[in-house]
């Protein structure tokens, strides 16, 4: 098992780190250049601060990357971006950049969402390993079966333990073996609704699975079978719908059957007098992702058909 060391600033890990009960955060990188691959889903990141302190400060499991404009990024995780507004968020990024303010520039940003996030007291701050250089600019992964690593995750479960006692955040983190001398494992990430938003907007290339309407603003991620009602936060139980069509299909109007296809109920025109675009939609099969792991799982389709869909 492998973690990776990301740096951030002290103001991003005071503002998560004051905010109870997190349950996702989103370790943004302002060039929005690139997707973060250095490590795999279920594998540990830490946060470091800027040097003169360099210290670990916390961490989170790793879930997705994604390039997201600002917009779409406050949208799903909002004061899981470390900041308290919007506005504060875009004040930074155009620090990084150097860039003028401009409240209407769309800017697209690097986004490394994260799990069960934890922050350490400062009283069990984690000294960086032997080889961190000064030199490194974003960060730096490592094995965690080998030194240095090893020392480091071993420091992890030291102050895992210490924080149960103390009934600090890290304890609610499950990721750390309470057993001292564990060893480093995999973990499914608990995705959250904003990273489900996002990985769901991913999977259907970013456009409507029926109109294939292209616009993000007005595409939402719908939950098949509803969280409340037992449905998770995953891809066999989303669909990319443009936000009308998510309504109907949230209030039963609009189903999907087991072979994909659409299903428009007549009470539309019952209830309205109106509907002819919606049933122009009636029968057409949707557009899916095209690895099958990503495809809505077909027993939640026929939950939603069996109880939400008013035919």
């Amino acid at each position: 098992m492998r973690a990776y060391i990301g740096i951030t600033d002290k103001n991003w890990y005071e503002i998560l780190a004051s905010t109870p009960k997190l349950e996702e955060v989103n370790f943004w990188q302002p060039g929005g250049n690139r997707l973060f691959q250095a490590i795999q889903e279920g594998e540990l990141f830490l946060f470091k601060l800027h040097s003169p302190e360099d210290f670990i400060v916390g961490g989170g499991v790793f879930a997705y990357s994604s390039l997201l404009p600002v917009s779409l990024a406050w949208e799903s995780f909002g004061v899981g971006n470390g900041a308290l507004s919007q506005a504060e968020m875009r004040r930074r990024i155009e620090k990084y950049r150097r860039s003028k303010n401009d409240p209407y520039q769309e800017y697209t940003i690097g986004c490394i969402l994260l799990t069960q996030p934890f922050f350490l007291p400062k009283e069990q701050w984690i000294p960086v390993p032997q080889d961190w250089k000064s030199n490194i600019v974003q960060g730096k992964r490592y094995d965690l079966d080998t030194e240095p690593g090893l020392t480091l995750y071993k420091e992890l479960q030291l102050a895992n333990l210490q924080s149960r006692t103390a009934q600090f955040r890290l304890g609610q983190s499950p990721f750390i073996p309470s057993d001292r001398f564990g060893s480093p494992s995999l973990v499914l990430p608990r995705l959250g609704q904003g990273a489900f938003r996002i990985m769901v907007t991913d999977a259907y290339e970013r456009k409507c699975a029926v109109t294939g309407e292209k616009v993000l603003p007005v595409l939402e991620a719908a939950h098949i079978r509803p969280y409340g009602s037992g449905g998770e936060h995953c891809l066999s139980n989303g669909l990319l719908l443009r936000s009308d069509l998510h309504a109907l299909f949230d209030k039963g109007y609009l189903t999907v059957t087991t072979s994909y296809c659409l299903e428009v109920s007549r009470r539309i025109r019952d209830e309205f007098e109106n509907g002819k675009e919606y049933y122009s939609f009636h029968g057409k099969k949707i557009w899916t992702p095209h690895a099958p792991e990503k495809r809505p799982d077909l027993s939640n389709l026929v939950w939603h058909n069996e109880n939400v869909y008013r035919g």
